[in-house]
């Protein structure tokens, strides 16, 4: 990832950079992995960067969308993603949002539970529509990551209970205004053993086993959400992910039936590696053990490193002094407004540019306005220097 220094200078920080060069070559290495696969079908998930011209290049690439909110839907409409292409998950859907997605005709809904298929049922009813429906099913599998972003597990708030399966399908079948279309399934997010994939599969296999001896086949779609990963050590080392590894291991491992469709709900790995939030240093403070480098961003900002204990590379883009070791902190008035701890970089003083890398996915989507703050400002890198908001040295 290349970063216009220049032009990056003069622009209020904090905010987020997007290198949309990068997410394209993105974009490019999946279509170029997927369409040496039959029937399969990319839906962004936009709750990892929901930034405008984000969404606006990966419609372009022929991505459809994954949504977890009636907003969700609302941006991606405005974005030019067609409705046919958008799928609507999430454990808590309201009914305005059940009748948005009903209205502009989306693809079909991730159902999680019994009560809320019943009321799509409700709402499809009274707006004279049939709504296609798929199941989440929670496959019970362990993905090994941040307790925080496990979704698979049989204790987890996700999906229906595996042994509910052919009850759920068999109440679709009964209602007037549902159309079951498929099962969907997400395991967990930054997930960078594919092993993790192949025991989603072999599990798939086994229901769609399970299905077909209760003589349930009709079963057009499979989901197996997203949650592949990035690398956070090195993301110039490796700024797009291994997306032949991942797709192979399911066409490699997953038994589909004929004609069925495959579908995949990636995230971070689409947008992960192309932001950075790019902050200036305020002060660096001399502890009684240790430096601290206090910039402007904070947890406000970027709250994976606090919510997750998350790392993220720090890189100075305007010293290129000696490494000195430094905790580089935010202006939060929370002990856990931390970026990185005995972290070695070059010498920074006040005034210097640092960027925090692999934040373009769960960064700028994230923010909040915790002690009043504005949300920051998100750039992409063929913005005119005339869009952006400048401001004096003397900050």
């Amino acid at each position: 990832m290349t970063f216009p220094i220049d032009k990056l200078q003069t622009i209020r920080t904090p905010f987020y950079y997007y290198d949309t060069e990068l997410l394209d070559a993105t974009l490019r290495a999946i279509k170029s992995e997927t369409d040496k696969h039959a029937g399969y079908h990319l839906h962004y998930a936009v709750k990892a960067c929901a930034n405008p011209k984000v969404l606006r290049h990966i419609t372009a690439a022929g991505m459809g969308a994954d949504c977890v909110s009636g907003g969700e839907i609302e941006a991606c409409l405005k974005a030019g993603f067609p409705a046919d292409e958008i799928v609507f998950a999430g454990v808590g859907k309201c009914d305005w949002e059940i009748e948005l997605g009903l209205k502009v005709g989306i693809q079909y809904f991730n159902v999680e539970s019994i009560p809320e298929l019943e009321v799509i049922n409700e709402i499809a009813g009274r707006m004279n529509k049939v709504a296609q429906v798929s199941f989440r099913i929670n496959p019970n599998v362990d993905a090994h990551t941040h307790s925080n972003i496990t979704t698979g597990l049989a204790e987890n708030k996700f999906g229906i209970a595996m042994e509910d399966m052919e009850k759920i399908i068999r109440l679709a079948d009964s209602l007037p205004n549902v159309n079951f279309v498929g099962l969907h399934f997400h395991i967990g997010s930054q997930i960078l053993d594919m092993d993790n994939f192949v025991a989603l599969s072999h599990r798939i296999n086994e229901l769609q086993d399970r299905l077909e001896a209760e003589g349930i086949t009709e079963v057009k779609n499979i989901n197996v959400g997203g949650g592949l990963g990035i690398d956070y050590e090195n993301p110039d080392g490796h700024p797009i992910p291994d997306f032949k590894a991942y797709f192979d291991t399911y066409a490699k491992h997953l038994k589909l039936r004929p004609g069925q469709h495959l579908h995949f709900e990636l995230g971070r790995a689409v947008v992960g590696q192309c932001g950075s939030l790019v902050t200036r240093c305020l002060y660096v403070k001399q502890g009684s053990t240790k430096k601290f480098v206090i910039v402007d961003a904070g947890m406000t900002e970027l709250i994976r490193p606090a919510l997750y204990n998350a790392y993220h590379k720090v890189e100075n883009l305007t010293s290129k002094a000696p490494a000195e070791t430094y905790d580089v902190v935010g202006p939060i008035c929370e002990s856990s407004d931390t970026f990185v701890k005995d972290y070695q970089m070059p010498g920074t003083q006040r005034g210097d540019l640092l960027a925090i890398r692999s934040a373009g996915a769960y960064g700028e989507i994230m923010a909040s306005q915790y002690n009043c703050r504005p949300i920051p400002t998100g750039y992409v890198s063929e913005d005119n220097t005339s869009t952006f908001k400048t401001q004096h040295v003397d900050f």
